[in-house]
This record gives structure tokens, C-alpha cells and sequence, in this order.
């Protein structure tokens, strides 16, 4: 444990970070996971609103630092690229 006072602070400061971090992660996957099932079993319509979520939630963890850019650029391009798939057939 930390003896210094601002040891002390940035531990409860790390404490708060990694709180948020990890909801905001953890919100990051759920989405993706129910976009994922949508994109297996569900119709077009409800594909493509949980894609606008999606969008938004990663854009929004980019945000907040939880991802880098270029890795939800990434996310974002191969599930683009599911859902036109599945919505076009």
C-alpha cells in the first residue's frame, strides 16, 4: 500500500480509471456481441439498427480512450461488411 499522500491519490485516481474503463469496455463488447448474434439469426431491420449502435458505441470508446482509431476503424469496416452481406441477400 501507499504511504505518500500523492501515492495515496493516484491510487484512488487508478481505482476510478480502471472503474471506468472497464464499463465502459464492458458496454463496448455487449453491444458487439448483440450485433453479432442479430447478424447470425435476426432480420435486416433489427441488423441494421443495432449496427447504428454500434457505430456509435465504438466511436464513443474512441472517445474515451478505451480504443485506439484504427482499431475501430477496423471493427467498424468487417462489420460493415457483414451486415451488407446479410442485408443484401
Amino acid at each position: 500500500m501507499a504511504n505518500h499522500y500523492s501515492a495515496l491519490k493516484r491510487a484512488r485516481q487508478t481505482e476510478t480509471r480502471t472503474a471506468r474503463n472497464r464499463a465502459n469496455t464492458s458496454r463496448m463488447r455487449t453491444q458487439l456481441r448483440a450485433l453479432r448474434t442479430a447478424i447470425a439469426g435476426g432480420d435486416a431491420a433489427q441488423v441494421k439498427t443495432e449496427f447504428s449502435g454500434t457505430v456509435s458505441l465504438l466511436d464513443k470508446a474512441v472517445q474515451k480512450g478505451v480504443l485506439h482509431k484504427n482499431t475501430a476503424s477496423r471493427y467498424k469496416a468487417r462489420l460493415s461488411a457483414r451486415v451488407k452481406a446479410k442485408t443484401s441477400k
